[in-house]
């Protein structure tokens, strides 16, 4: 819940007492590209709004906004929306979800479904990535992504980061889902984009990773695994165990 984001390879972070930049130029969507921890008077906003959006702008990225329960002023987000910046119509929310590392949780008896590294070369790694684009925003895997320009670089920058790893699970050698875990023992290790393709949906892919990761998350000896739920993932995550404890909104210029 503390946890403030750090540099890492492709990854430039602004530090500040008011708030914390985080920058990933090779992924032009809001989200990896982020203002969060945000700490500031009320007579400090519009300074703190103009400093961000020149930051993203002087790059050309989108982004967005996290609020958090300790976010000051604690009507941000109304100062945020007369400056047209509004809750984001894609996920607005999401539950900061826990699992203990010694919670029980059996990968599911799926006949042909293995669990590889999406890091191993750059063709797993496009995999992966086409896996999460067909999931996420309905384009068809194989078809052209928007960011399949900077997809070397990506690769690249994950390989050179100890801490993360990336998970592609195939059924019968089709890919099926990916998925990643970034790291942080003794403390916890951070989940993300789990992706399931429509077709293989509700066979036990999406488990079966969260599963493989928890596994990572023992063997580093990290505490546990935690993941920000969106309205589609805190259901399931729920479900194998997760435990809510606090939650993100996300805000994104209208």
């Amino acid at each position: 819940m503390t946890h403030r984001p750090r540099p890492e390879p492709g990854v430039d972070v602004i530090d500040t007492p008011r708030y914390i930049v985080r920058i990933v130029a090779s992924f032009p969507i809001p989200g990896p590209n982020s203002a969060s921890f945000i700490r500031c008077g009320a007579e400090d906003v519009d300074e703190v709004i103009d400093g961000v959006e020149a930051v993203f702008a002087e790059r050309n990225l989108p982004y967005n906004w996290i609020l958090d329960p300790d976010t000051q002023p604690s009507d941000l987000e109304e100062r945020l929306q007369t400056r047209g910046i509004v809750a984001d119509p894609m996920d607005s929310e999401a539950a900061v979800m826990i699992l203990p590392a010694d919670a029980e949780l059996q990968a599911p008896a799926l006949k042909g479904l293995v669990i590889e590294d999406s890091l191993h070369d750059l063709e797993s790694f496009t995999a992966a990535e086409r896996v999460a684009a067909e999931a996420f925003a309905g384009l068809p895997f194989g078809e052209p992504m928007p960011m399949d320009g900077t997809r070397d670089q990506r690769f690249l920058d994950a390989r050179a980061y100890h801490n993360r790893k990336g998970i592609l699970a195939t059924v019968d050698g089709e890919p099926a889902g990916s998925a990643s875990v970034t790291l942080f023992p003794p403390h916890g290790a951070i989940i993300n984009a789990g992706a399931v393709r429509p077709r293989f949906r509700g066979l036990g892919v999406y488990r079966a990773m969260v599963a493989a990761r928890l596994g990572m998350a023992r063997e580093a000896g990290a505490a546990g695994l935690v993941v920000w739920g969106g309205h589609m993932s805190a259901p399931i995550l729920a479900g194998l165990g997760f435990e809510k404890v606090s939650w993100r909104r996300f805000c994104v210029k209208g």
